[in-house]
């Protein structure tokens, strides 16, 4: 077991009130971690505590704290709430998100809130605790939920795609940057799920679809991918095995090695040329 997974140690899991954040806190509460679950104020957060417990974790290892993650001083208060309560943070999961849609010109106004959410809550959060972790001398977990739709950018929500592409770039150079750190006992993970079923990705569906995992599913393989040793941990789920998301991958790179028009697997010129290499 990754040693910053021991148990008693201290967890924070942000958007932790529902969905692959809710199913992680209680995966982490399993392993006798102390959790606290940090995401925005109402009802799922004023019953995501009670799931835990009932789950058989002890009420007094664990916490809520209302968080939007876009707010570096909310960011901060959530840091020495928890410290005060539980002592150093070992595990932060920076999961919160939004996808709302959105389009290239932000008719719908989106464009500021996810990208503040979804890559600056990462960022931040990742700044705020990093250095706390550091210096507290234990070993140390970092996992930043990003997105396929950061590293192959399909049409149809732009905003979402640069605020995931920008996830994955700074996980990539936090990684770099930890690693590099002299006695530094923390280290960082790019978290990249397939499709699950979520309110995020519901769309007002209250049944699984087929080709969808469920919020246990994908987290059960992020931890088993932290025990192997995985900085990419990418996801499949029943309609994507991850060979297709390999080839997938390598034709997004391949526009630019190939001086291909940009998103060239739904360009008309290049479609089928993608289709066929993707059978091959």
């Amino acid at each position: 077991m990754h040693p910053a997974l021991a148990k008693g140690n201290v967890a924070i899991v942000t958007g932790g009130a529902s969905g692959i954040g809710l199913a992680a806190a209680r995966h982490l509460a399993a392993l006798g971690l102390r959790v606290c679950i940090a995401d925005l104020p109402g009802p799922m957060l004023d019953a995501a505590a009670a799931e835990l417990t009932a789950a058989g974790a002890a009420e007094a290892d664990v916490m809520t704290v209302a968080t939007d993650v876009s707010d570096r001083a909310q960011l901060t208060a959530l840091a020495e709430a928890v410290e005060a309560a539980f002592g150093p943070v070992n595990l932060l999961m920076n999961n919160a998100g939004m996808q709302p849609g959105s389009s290239i010109f932000d008719e719908e106004g989106n464009w500021d809130r996810i990208l503040e959410v979804n890559m600056g809550g990462i960022i931040r959060g990742s700044q705020i605790f990093a250095p706390r972790m550091i210096a507290s001398g234990a070993p140390g977990l970092i996992v930043n939920t990003g997105s396929k739709q950061g590293i192959t950018t399909p049409p149809g929500d732009p905003a979402y795609n640069v605020s995931k592409a920008g996830v994955k770039a700074f996980t990539e150079a936090l990684q770099h940057d930890l690693r590099n750190r002299p006695g530094c006992q923390v280290e960082a993970r790019l978290f990249i799920p397939g499709f699950v079923f979520t309110p995020l990705t519901a769309n007002g569906r209250s049944e699984k679809p087929a080709g969808a995992w469920t919020p246990e599913q994908v987290v059960d393989f992020l931890f088993e991918a932290i025990e192997r040793g995985d900085f990419y941990i990418l996801c499949p789920d029943n309609d994507v095995d991850r060979k297709t998301d390999e080839k997938r991958i390598l034709w997004a790179a391949g526009d630019i090695t190939e001086n291909r028009p940009p998103l060239s697997r739904w360009h008309p010129e290049y479609g089928e040329a993608f289709r066929e290499w993707l059978k091959a």
